[in-house]
């Protein structure tokens, strides 16, 4: 890909945003590229680093396209967003300032309210969809794949091949330890007895709330 960053410009590295939205480096990597592919933002600036002894490419994203990205992924963590960037704003370099100059302070307040306003306005146009990630997120109830797969629109049995075939769940229909740790499945082991009244144990697994959120993000628009 082409750089396109100004030089002077303040980036964001993609492994950034992975950790900011709690996703995986590689889909935010293939999102950031499916979305300049579509010209919906820039070609990025890459830079290679080293992780556990072998080179990754990350890339380096401007304000703007950050904002793409991030609302691609998942309206939710905006406001990480916004707090990332003010942190990085504030390492740039500032004019001097003097308080003694009324004319300096006007300036600095206009633009400050001028920001603050922008900020509100973000805010509010984006409430409804954070309220409802938070509160399903945050939320103790649990549901059935099958009723996950009502939610998205699709049929059980396909919503259960998808998940085995993007490594969700494995070959039982248990989930993989990696997406158990990160609360989005959770397992109910019973015992059924047969005829010769012996035990076998059975799993059942349900979507937590955060797994509601991250199904809905990784399924909801493609179901469509």
């Amino acid at each position: 890909m082409n750089d396109l960053t100004c030089p002077n410009e303040p980036t964001m590295s993609s492994r950034e945003i992975a950790e900011l939205v709690e996703s995986r480096h590689d889909n935010v990597k293939t999102t950031i590229e499916r979305l300049a592919a579509r010209r919906a933002i820039a070609s990025p600036a890459m830079q290679e680093k080293a992780t556990a002894g072998r080179p990754v490419v990350e890339y380096l994203v401007g304000k703007r396209d950050s904002y793409v990205i991030v609302a691609q992924l998942s309206p939710e963590f905006t406001a990480r967003l916004v707090d990332r960037w003010q942190e990085l704003e504030s390492r740039a370099t500032q004019p001097a300032v003097d308080l003694a100059d009324p004319a300096f302070l006007r300036t600095a307040l206009l633009q400050y309210t001028e920001r603050v306003i922008k900020l509100e306005q973000t805010v509010a146009e984006q409430a409804p969809a954070v309220e409802f990630a938070r509160a399903v997120r945050n939320t103790a109830d649990s549901i059935s794949i099958g009723d996950m797969a009502r939610v998205l629109g699709i049929g059980q049995n396909r919503m259960f091949r998808q998940l085995r075939a993007d490594h969700i769940l494995m070959a039982d229909n248990r989930p993989y330890q990696h997406y158990l740790d990160r609360g989005y499945f959770r397992v109910i082991e019973s015992v059924w007895i047969d005829a010769a009244k012996e035990p076998h144990p059975t799993f059942k697994t349900l979507v937590t709330g955060r797994g509601q959120v991250y199904l809905q993000r990784k399924y909801g628009a493609e179901a469509a």
